[in-house]
């Protein structure tokens, strides 16, 4: 069973040699003019746009993958910005928390944009690619089989034409001439009906593609839209409790100094109690002493917002009036800022309850 073995694996490869060596003397035969080809040119123009197509085809993942590359690269680059920037915000920052949470959300967002280009476009058109190498085998196994057809035609054309004519010979070529024929023609039909459908479909594979891709752009830039807003909000906010602490630190210092150059001038007044002011303006406006609460000294207006921080500060909005009131004790008072209700507070409640510091800076004395 062995020897039959090697004896038929032995004669399919010497056919498969007088085949090739048949198709090399056609092809030789048919270039030096001594024999005719069939030639299609429909077909050849069918062939010609499949190479293009598939050229392009290859060309369109090459570059996609590209772009799937340089979105993971932005990717990487966006994290350890976005981890940079986390390690330096120190925690009692305005939006510590809001920080964090954006950090997380800017590279979850970069994740979902590179999984939807590689789950939707590019598997879509690796698909479409993988048709390609199998009617590319095809193709080459048609030719080869016209080739075949030719050579059997132009062999059962000498036997017929030959002066000595051998029957059994000829009905042998002929036989061979139809097997031939048929198995290149069923191959020819075949690819004549799927090029040009391939040739078609190219538009929807392009469409989808980059469709799908502008889609996951437009929603992918949008998000990360509103998250750089988000961003820019959380600076601002940052720069803005900054100038804050400064003013009032520069405030602070101004306060000190005019506090030394009173105590220059007098001790005795410095150390004295701090006694209630009586202005006729504010006697005229607000009424008598007697409607004015316990140590009110004078009125001024918020030219800035103050958000208060702490439980004993008074919030500011501009425009606000503040009866400024005597600190009970004059040693609790901290240099820059100033006790006092706002007024409208007062005029309703007639109590001090709401009372609270606020920095001298973010007002003007009325």
């Amino acid at each position: 069973m062995a020897e039959m073995g090697k004896g038929g694996t032995a004669g399919k490869l010497a056919i498969s040699v007088q085949k090739r060596l048949t198709r090399a003397q056609e092809k030789v035969m048919q270039k030096l003019g001594k024999a005719d080809e069939t030639r299609d040119a429909a077909f050849e123009e069918m062939v010609a746009n499949f190479n293009k197509q598939m050229t392009e085809g290859g060309k369109l993942q090459k570059d996609l993958k590209a772009y799937l590359l340089a979105v993971k690269t932005m990717h990487d680059a966006s994290r350890r910005l976005q981890d940079c920037l986390a390690d330096m915000y120190e925690p009692d920052w305005f939006g510590k928390e809001e920080m964090d949470a954006l950090t997380e959300d800017t590279d979850t967002l970069w994740l979902d944009y590179h999984q939807n280009i590689m789950d939707k476009p590019l598997t879509s058109l690796d698909s479409y690619l993988a048709q390609f190498p199998d009617i590319k085998a095809r193709i080459a196994k048609r030719d080869r089989k016209m080739v075949d057809f030719d050579s059997a035609r132009h062999h059962f054309s000498s036997l017929q034409k030959g002066k000595k004519k051998d029957e059994a010979k000829i009905a042998k070529a002929e036989e061979e001439l139809g097997r031939a024929q048929k198995i290149f023609e069923e191959l020819n039909v075949e690819l004549q009906d799927e090029l040009p459908s391939l040739w078609d479909n190219r538009v929807g594979v392009y469409v989808n593609t980059f469709q799908g891709l502008a889609g996951h752009q437009e929603k992918f830039h949008g998000e990360m839209s509103k998250l750089s807003q988000n961003l820019n909000d959380i600076m601002t906010k940052l720069e803005e409790q900054r100038e804050l602490k400064k003013d009032a630190s520069a405030a602070a210092k101004t306060g000190e100094g005019s506090r030394s150059e009173g105590t220059n001038h007098s001790e005795s007044a410095s150390s004295a109690p701090k006694a209630p002011s009586w202005d006729p303006w504010n006697a005229v406006t607000n009424g008598s002493d007697g409607d004015l609460p316990p140590g009110f000294l004078y009125k001024v207006k918020a030219v800035h917002e103050y958000a208060a921080t702490d439980g004993d500060e008074l919030e500011l909005k501009i425009g606000d009036d503040v009866l400024v009131l005597a600190f009970d004790n004059p040693d609790e008072q901290d240099d820059g800022w100033l006790l006092g209700v706002l007024e409208a507070h007062w005029l309703q409640n007639k109590d001090t309850s709401a009372k609270g510091v606020f920095p001298e800076n973010f007002t003007q004395k009325v």
